[in-house]
């Protein structure tokens, strides 16, 4: 297998950037009794990840509103600072995408879950210049599909015209791992930079 890979597929959060909202609600709400609940019934992952699936930003926050009006500042803060959530790019692994790019041995691609929304700011951010650099990117929001969906996964595959016997998908989460092996496209779970150089040496993938 490892002779035949023509294609890598990166996720973007998490792999390439590093995106995290307790940048902006560990001050936000510094109490971390009330910040665990904050997360775990307002404004959770899970309502988080419907605007990755194409949910405007604006129905959602009012439908949280609407449901917890004693947050309203907090709930209006998860979208209205959010690019105050966006760390750094993670560099190793940056370089690593340089590399493979570099080498004109392989597509690059991303497939990530992403508000339709948001998107476009992160890509207008001068420290995330390397989102210009893919074939091709498919952001859940825009398509109304979401990994861990196979339908995200079978779209990825079809636009670019990707042969998944020959291609590699790289994400952080083990959920999307599972989904993506389950379609035929083998997958790498990203926990750091070196562990993903090793990962990708080992399929003869060197850089």
């Amino acid at each position: 297998m490892s002779n035949q890979i023509n294609t890598i597929i990166f996720d973007l959060g998490g792999v390439l950037i590093d995106w995290n909202p307790l940048y902006v609600f560990k001050n936000l709400i510094p109490d971390e009794a009330r910040r665990k609940y904050f997360f775990e019934e307002v404004c959770t992952t899970q309502w988080n990840e419907k605007q990755d699936g194409g949910v405007l930003i604006e129905t959602a926050t009012d439908e949280r509103i609407a449901l917890f009006p004693e947050w309203e500042l907090e709930i209006r803060a998860y979208y209205g600072r959010w690019v105050e959530m966006l760390g750094e790019p993670l560099l190793g692994t940056v370089e690593i995408l340089k590399k493979l790019i570099d080498s004109s041995d392989y597509s690059v691609y991303a497939l990530t879950n992403w508000s339709s929304e948001t998107f476009p700011i992160a890509k207008s951010i001068e420290r995330f210049h390397f989102l210009h650099w893919f074939e091709g990117v498919l952001v859940s929001g825009e398509e109304k599909l979401i990994k861990p969906q196979p339908e995200i996964f079978e779209l990825m595959l079809s636009r670019y015209n990707i042969d998944r016997t020959k291609a590699i998908f790289i994400d952080d989460n083990i959920r999307n791992v599972h989904a993506s092996n389950a379609v035929g496209l083998s997958a790498i779970h990203f926990t750091t930079s070196e562990s993903l150089a090793t990962d990708l040496n080992k399929l003869g993938i060197l850089i």
